[in-house]
């Protein structure tokens, strides 16, 4: 017969033993099916988006899409909780680190020896309108797809040029981004560009059509046939300053503008954008400002930019991104617009 004293410490120390087991055991099965869950997570973009890689790079982008997920998981946690007013998500880009994305994506150049037509803008009498979305009046075409070529500074002029274009004719055509990318040589077409210098070249010969000259995503040949022309100007402004650009905005039209865009940036899925580790000087990626609006929905109402990007409209809110207004120049939307004069 066992004595009482002896038998209740050896119990005691089985019990622990076995409870730790068991919460190894969880942990395991766990990590099992997190795994497994990764795996078929992998899959279906590889599918969805198209990737295919050798067997060395898919180990390498696996690696990379899974950090970018954890990013994407742990912000939208946050938010859920309430500690950001905007939601990230998986997209095409979600296997490339920040480095390659900016080499591929970003190419505005920003000019140091920039002059502002201020001055130029207009009269203190001018009465902005509280909201402004120019997608409901026409003046915005579809959102393109850069692909990877570092060709955003195209985009946002022929954005720009498109919408005053049908201010003048009321007919809304698509420009060509190609003929600027080919024909533009001041810039460097796929390598990035300036915005000033892409209106300069439509100054001086107009722009051919998206149909007559199609885009292909890459640097070649200067294609440009006078014969297809679908637009010309006289002339472009700059300006600087959240008012001002609120004011072109509403009296103008799209605005052809630059941010710097950063990681959380690059996987936006929606909601408005807040970013305080964005540069308001350093802009990097040229953009169109097709509206103004406020979200009085939340719990602090924001004010905020309607933003044409062009990354397809996969990404974010149907290729659009929703900027936080009136708050430090985020991302340095507003310290060098440009309008088109036609």
């Amino acid at each position: 017969m066992l004595k009482r004293g002896k038998v209740e410490p050896q119990i005691e120390e089985f019990a622990k033993i076995m409870l730790r087991l068991a919460v190894v055991a969880m942990c395991v099965t766990a990590t099992l099916g997190l795994g497994s869950e990764l795996s078929d997570a992998w899959k279906t973009f590889k599918l969805h988006h198209g990737k295919m890689y050798t067997k060395e790079e898919e180990t390498k982008r696996r690696m990379i899409w899974e950090s970018n997920i954890e990013l994407i998981q742990q912000h939208n946690l946050e938010a859920d909780m309430g500690k950001h007013t905007y939601w990230l998500g998986s997209n095409e880009f979600a296997d490339m680190t920040f480095a390659e994305f900016k080499q591929k994506m970003l190419g505005t150049l920003m000019s140091k020896n920039s002059t502002f037509d201020n001055e130029l803008l207009y009269t203190p009498e001018f009465k902005a309108a509280s909201e402004v979305d120019w997608r409901k009046r026409g003046y915005v075409t579809p959102v393109k797809n850069q692909g990877h070529c570092g060709s955003c500074w195209a985009f946002s002029v022929t954005g720009a040029i498109e919408g005053q274009h049908f201010r003048k004719t009321g007919k809304l055509v698509s420009l060509s981004e190609q003929n600027l990318v080919d024909c533009s040589k001041k810039n460097h077409g796929c390598d990035g560009g300036w915005q000033y210098k892409a209106f300069d070249y439509v100054k001086i010969n107009g722009i051919d059509t998206e149909e007559a000259y199609p885009y292909i995503g890459k640097d070649s040949t200067c294609k440009f046939d006078k014969s297809a022309v679908g637009a010309t100007i006289r002339d472009y402004k700059s300006f600087s300053g959240e008012q001002n650009l609120m004011t072109a905005v509403a009296a103008i039209g799209p605005i052809s503008c630059a941010v710097d865009v950063t990681k959380k940036f690059q996987f936006y899925k929606n909601g408005i954008f807040v970013d305080y580790t964005c540069s308001a000087s350093s802009p990097n990626h040229a953009i169109l400002v097709v509206g103004y609006g406020t979200d009085a929905s939340l719990y602090d109402p924001s004010d905020y930019w309607i933003v044409k990007n062009s990354w397809g409209n996969s990404w974010g809110e149907g290729g659009y991104i929703r900027m936080k207004r009136n708050y430090r120049n985020m991302c340095g939307i507003a310290s060098n617009p440009y309008y088109p004069v036609v």
